[in-house]
């Protein structure tokens, strides 16, 4: 009698233990979408950064709230997951590493996409285009000074020593190319205002309709305009040998940094769709351009994030009905 008791009990403490295994599995993750804002609801109002992948991958997804993130987390049935992290470094980063600390979700073979808006000097882009970033390279991290203060000429920035890990990440160029060739023929949304608009600029890139490129992308906690800033970005990435400066957003080094400490640099990639240049047209004032009632006079907020989206999403898509291949790394083909 004793013996059966204590064979019972036994049985018991096994299946206790495989039902807790099983109730502890993780969750894979296979696509990882982080966009930094939502206007409103995530469906059924104006768009922000998120409501065109939340359509697509996410209104039958689970929802999960992850503690010390700005907003819940979504995984669908594919394993496509996506979240809004928040704008700036700050709130984009702590959500990132909220949310790849948290235990119940496994992120070991997980491609990330940091996605959103920016703006771009009106010589290497136009507005409602999208870039892939070969490079993320952090505008803030090193020394600043006022201009009028040093030499004419004279640089107004210098980078320092000992942050060379956290403001500049060379993006995954097999990663990279493969994106930018599965998607690099998407077409893209438009509008009458915005062709307008382009017309203003006398660069020949600002008034490209829009396209899909590669370009550099410089992350800074300041929304930098005009000219000379511009130019300064592009110094930046000068000093880094950091490429082309295409794109300027607010997020992308500080979520990118967070991801690569945690081990998935090789499947860290950027998106971005400019939706302002970073510079006013050439007849106006620097204050008159940025001046909040003028605020997307170029039309091209609602293209541009439907543009990110339809890119990426074409990209997501290829990536889940080729998870076999795709699970072991980038393919070559």
């Amino acid at each position: 009698m004793k013996r059966s008791i204590f064979c019972m009990v036994i049985l018991v403490v096994m299946l206790c233990s495989v039902s807790s295994a099983l109730a502890q599995e993780k969750i894979k993750v296979r696509v990882f979408i982080g966009a930094q804002f939502e206007i409103g609801n995530n469906t059924g109002d104006e768009a922000g950064e998120f409501q065109h992948w939340y359509e697509r991958y996410f209104t039958a997804a689970q929802k999960i709230k992850v503690a010390g993130a700005e907003h819940a987390l979504f995984v669908n049935k594919d394993g496509v997951a996506g979240s809004v992290l928040g704008v700036g470094k700050v709130r984009s980063s702590s959500s990132m590493t909220a949310i790849l600390a948290d235990p119940r979700f496994d992120f070991s073979k997980t491609y990330f996409i940091i996605t959103g808006c920016a703006g771009t000097p009106p010589s290497v882009g136009t507005i409602a285009a999208v870039f892939w970033s070969d490079w993320l390279v952090d505008y803030d991290l090193g020394y600043r000074w006022a201009f009028g203060e040093v030499p004419a000429g004279a640089p107004l920035f210098a980078p320092r020593e000992g942050d060379e890990e956290a403001r500049l990440l060379k993006v995954n160029p097999a990663l990279v190319a493969r994106a930018y060739k599965l998607t690099k023929d998407t077409p893209l949304n438009d509008t009458e205002n915005s062709k307008k608009y382009r017309l203003k600029y006398p660069e020949e890139a600002a008034r490209r309709d829009p396209f899909v490129g590669i370009g550099s992308s410089v992350t800074a906690d300041t929304f930098f305009h005009g000219p000379g800033l511009s130019r300064e970005a592009q110094y930046i990435c000068d000093l880094y040998k950091a490429g082309t400066y295409s794109t300027t957003e607010m997020e992308g080094m500080a979520v990118a940094y967070v991801i690569k400490k945690y081990g998935h640099a090789d499947r860290v990639i950027s998106l971005r769709t400019p939706v302002n240049f970073d510079q006013g047209i050439p007849s106006e004032s620097i204050l008159k351009d940025v001046d909040p009632v003028l605020e997307g006079s170029s039309g091209s907020f609602a293209s541009g994030i439907h543009n990110v989206a339809k890119v990426g999403i074409r990209f997501v898509d290829h990536v889940i009905a080729n998870w076999s291949d795709w699970s072991k790394g980038v393919p070559e083909k």
